[in-house]
C-alpha cells in the first residue's frame, strides 16, 4: 500500500489500551480497527518515529488502527467519526467481564462542528496555503504581549473578525498575541479553562482552519502568536477521555480530578500532552506557548511533564526552522522553572510573575483583601522590581507560610518574567468582573500604564486595557445542563465570599448578559476624550520603552527602586544609575529615572539625577529643581508620571 493510502486510514489511529476490540464509525458504515503492533514500521495518525515524540519511544501498544483492507471503502473526504469500544469494565483489574461503549468521539479530534458531546469530523491541516514561509519566530526578550479571548475581543467572537484589528494593534506598538485557550469546551462561549477536546479548535471561533487564517494573518504583520494551554485539568462536560485511557489518578486538583502524569496508565496521558504541543507548532505555526497554573501538574517521574513539553516544542520548531518558547503559569516562586532542562530545572522559557502584578495594583488600587494583604505598601513593589519575585523565602501571611526562593541574578533575565497589571485572571476573577476603568480616574489609568510599560519585566495587555474599556470582564460560562449551570452559580459564591464580596455583587456566569457585558465596544475608543487619553499614553509609552535601552536592559543589577510610603511615590532607576549601590557617588552616571506618585495630591519626590535631566515623557506638568541635598526634586501632579533620563 502506498504511502498515501497507508496515511488517509491512520487518521483514524486510536489509543486505547484497555480495549478488546474497537470498531469506528465513518459516515454510518462500522469498521473494526485492528492492533497497530499487527502493522509493520506503522507509526501512529503519521507521527514521525523519531525519539523527540514520546509515541515514537514507547511503542504501538494500545493503538488501534484500519486495515490496509478498508483502503478503498473509507471516504476520503470530509467525514464524521466516532468510535465504539468493547472494554474490560476495569481496566485495572484482571476481570475479563466486557462492556460495549456509545459512539464516542475522538480523543484527538481536530473538529467538533456539533459540539464535544457529537461525533468528530476529519480535518487535513496541511492542505493549509501558508503565506508565513520566511518566518522564523520572534524572541520572547523585548516582546509587548497582548492577551487575547477570541469570543469577546469582536462583537462576532470570530478569528475572521478579529483579523480586521490585527493592525491596530500592529500600529499601538504590540508585537505577540497571547490567545486565551480555543480548545473545544462545551457550550457556545466560555473563558476557555473549561476545555475537554484538547486537539480540537471551538467551532465558534472558526475552527482549526480558521485559527490556521488567524495564525498567518498575524506572521503577515510581524505579529507572534502564544497559545494559552491547559493540561492540569479538563472541563466538567462532554469530557469522553476517561473512557479511552487512564487520564485521572487518585486526588484532586483546585480544578477537579487531578491529571495523571505519574500513575499507572500514565503514559498514554503524557502521549496525549506532548503530541497535542508538536500539533500546535506543526499543524498551526504557533511561536510559543503560555501553559496554564503549571503548580497543578503532580508529576514525580524523574523527568517532569514539562521538561519533556520543553523538549517537544524547541525541537519542533527548530526542525521547521523556527523558534519556540513556553511561558509558565506558576506561584511556586521557584527558579528552577526557568531553567534548562540540561541544568536540571523545569525548561520553561519565562514565567508570570504575580508578585509584581499584586504590588502593582495595591500601590495603585490600595485594595487588600485576599492575597493583596501580602504586598500592602510601597516597599513590595520596589522589592518585586529588583528581586522578582517578592516571597523569595519570606513568609507569606496569605499562604500562612514561607515561601518562594530567590532569583539568581547571575542566571535569570528580568524578561523571562511575564507581568502585568491586568489580564483575565486578576479581572476575570473579581466578583464583578471589573476592569480598572471602572474604579480608577483616567489620571490613574495613565498611571497604571507608566508602572506596566516602564517595569524591568516582559509587559502583558489584557485586550481593551489599552484604551480603559469600559466593559468588563467577569466569568462566563454557558454550561447547557441545568444541574451543572446551578453548580457553577454556587461555586463561585463561595469562592468569593472568602474574597469579602457579597453574593449580590457577583456576576452570574451562566447569564448571557453576563458574557455580553465582556464583548469589547471599540466605538468609546475613538468618541470620548478620556479613552483617547488613555490609548495615546499606551502608544507613547510603549514607543518610549523601545526606543529607551535602559527600559529593556537584561540585567537584573541595572534595577533600583526606591519608595517613600509617607508621600506614596517611587522611583524606579535604570541603566548606570540601576547599578549604583547605596552611598556610592552618583555624578556623572547616565540612566534613567521613572518618577511615580500614586498619591492623590502633588508630589515633590526626590531623586538622585541632575535638574537638567531631560523629560522622556510624562503624564503632566513636570518640573525639576534643586533637592537640599543635592539631586533634584521631581515636582509631579496627583498620579503623575515622569520618564527622565541624565
Amino acid at each position: 500500500m502506498t504511502d498515501t493510502r497507508r496515511r488517509h486510514l491512520d487518521r483514524f489511529d486510536v489509543f486505547a489500551p484497555h480495549a478488546a476490540g474497537v470498531t469506528v464509525r465513518i459516515d454510518g458504515q462500522d469498521f473494526a480497527m485492528i492492533p497497530a503492533t499487527e502493522l509493520e514500521d506503522h507509526h501512529p495518525r503519521g507521527l514521525d518515529p523519531k525519539p523527540l515524540y514520546s509515541t515514537g519511544e514507547r511503542g504501538l501498544q494500545g493503538w488501534w488502527t484500519l486495515p490496509d483492507s478498508a483502503a478503498g471503502q473509507v471516504p476520503e473526504t470530509t467525514v464524521r467519526y466516532g468510535y465504539v469500544l468493547s472494554k474490560t469494565k476495569d481496566p485495572g483489574t484482571k476481570k475479563e467481564q466486557k462492556i460495549t461503549s456509545e459512539v464516542l468521539p475522538d480523543p484527538r479530534s481536530p473538529r467538533q462542528p456539533q459540539g464535544v458531546h457529537d461525533l468528530s469530523c476529519t480535518f487535513d491541516a496541511h492542505e493549509f496555503q501558508w503565506s508565513d514561509g520566511q518566518w522564523n519566530g520572534k524572541p520572547l526578550e523585548g516582546a509587548i504581549l497582548y492577551e487575547l479571548h477570541v469570543g469577546t475581543f469582536t462583537p462576532e467572537g470570530t478569528f475572521e473578525a478579529a483579523i480586521e484589528h490585527l493592525d491596530e494593534l500592529v500600529e499601538l506598538g504590540v508585537d505577540t498575541i497571547e490567545l486565551l485557550p480555543v480548545n473545544g469546551f462545551n457550550g457556545h462561549y466560555n473563558w476557555g479553562y473549561d476545555g475537554v477536546a484538547w486537539y480540537t479548535v471551538q467551532e465558534e471561533y472558526g475552527g482549526p482552519l480558521g485559527y490556521q487564517r488567524f495564525v498567518d494573518a498575524c506572521h503577515a504583520r510581524g505579529l507572534a502568536v502564544v497559545q494559552d494551554v491547559v493540561y492540569n485539568h479538563l472541563g466538567p462536560s462532554g469530557n469522553y477521555l476517561p473512557q479511552f485511557l487512564e487520564i485521572f489518578t487518585a486526588g484532586n486538583s483546585s480544578w477537579g480530578e487531578q491529571i495523571n502524569l505519574d500513575a499507572w496508565g500514565s503514559d498514554g496521558v503524557r502521549d496525549l500532552i506532548l503530541d497535542n504541543v508538536r500539533m500546535w507548532v506543526e499543524d498551526y505555526h504557533v511561536d510559543g506557548f503560555r501553559v496554564d497554573a503549571v503548580h497543578a501538574l503532580k508529576d514525580e517521574r524523574a523527568r517532569h511533564i514539562l521538561q519533556e513539553m520543553s523538549q517537544v516544542a524547541h525541537q519542533t520548531a527548530a526542525r521547521l526552522g523556527r523558534s519556540s518558547y513556553l511561558i509558565a503559569e506558576s506561584d511556586m516562586n521557584d527558579p528552577r522553572m526557568i531553567e534548562p532542562v540540561a541544568d536540571n530545572g523545569l525548561g520553561m522559557d519565562a514565567q508570570w510573575l504575580d508578585d509584581w502584578h499584586h504590588a502593582a495594583h495595591w500601590a495603585l488600587t490600595g485594595e487588600e483583601q485576599g492575597y493583596y494583604e501580602d504586598f500592602a505598601g510601597l516597599s513590595s513593589l520596589a522589592k518585586s522590581y529588583r528581586a522578582g519575585y517578592y516571597h523569595d523565602g519570606s513568609f507569606s501571611s496569605f499562604r500562612g507560610r514561607s515561601h518562594g526562593h530567590p532569583v539568581d541574578a547571575d542566571t535569570h533575565k528580568p524578561w523571562q518574567f511575564v507581568s502585568y497589571i491586568m489580564n483575565h485572571d486578576q479581572v476575570g476573577n473579581r466578583a464583578a468582573g471589573d476592569r480598572f476603568s471602572q474604579y480608577l480616574s483616567t489620571d490613574q489609568q495613565v498611571l497604571s500604564a507608566a508602572v506596566l510599560l516602564t517595569q524591568p519585566f516582559t509587559p502583558m495587555l489584557f485586550m481593551g486595557e489599552e484604551w480603559g474599556a469600559s466593559t468588563p470582564w467577569p466569568f462566563f460560562t454557558s454550561h447547557p445542563e441545568p444541574e451543572l449551570a446551578e453548580a457553577v452559580r454556587k461555586g463561585r459564591i463561595g469562592e468569593f465570599a472568602r474574597m469579602g464580596w457579597q453574593e449580590s455583587e457577583i456576576a452570574d456566569p451562566q447569564d448571557p448578559a453576563t458574557f455580553d457585558s465582556a464583548v469589547l465596544q471599540r466605538s468609546e475608543r475613538d468618541d470620548d476624550a478620556d479613552h483617547a487619553r488613555v490609548h495615546t499614553a499606551y502608544g507613547e509609552l510603549i514607543a518610549l520603552r523601545r526606543s529607551t535601552p535602559e527600559l529593556t536592559e537584561q540585567d537584573f543589577r541595572s534595577i533600583r527602586a526606591v519608595a517613600d510610603e509617607a508621600s506614596r511615590t517611587l522611583v524606579l532607576y535604570r541603566g548606570e544609575l540601576g547599578r549604583v549601590a547605596e552611598g556610592e557617588p552618583r555624578e556623572g552616571l547616565n540612566g534613567v529615572a521613572v518618577v511615580f506618585n500614586f498619591s492623590d495630591a502633588e508630589a515633590k519626590v526626590p531623586a538622585e539625577i541632575s535638574t537638567q535631566a531631560q523629560t522622556l515623557w510624562s503624564s503632566g506638568d513636570v518640573q525639576l529643581s534643586a533637592g537640599e541635598l543635592g539631586g533634584a526634586v521631581v515636582n509631579l501632579p496627583a498620579y503623575g508620571a515622569a520618564v527622565l533620563r541624565v
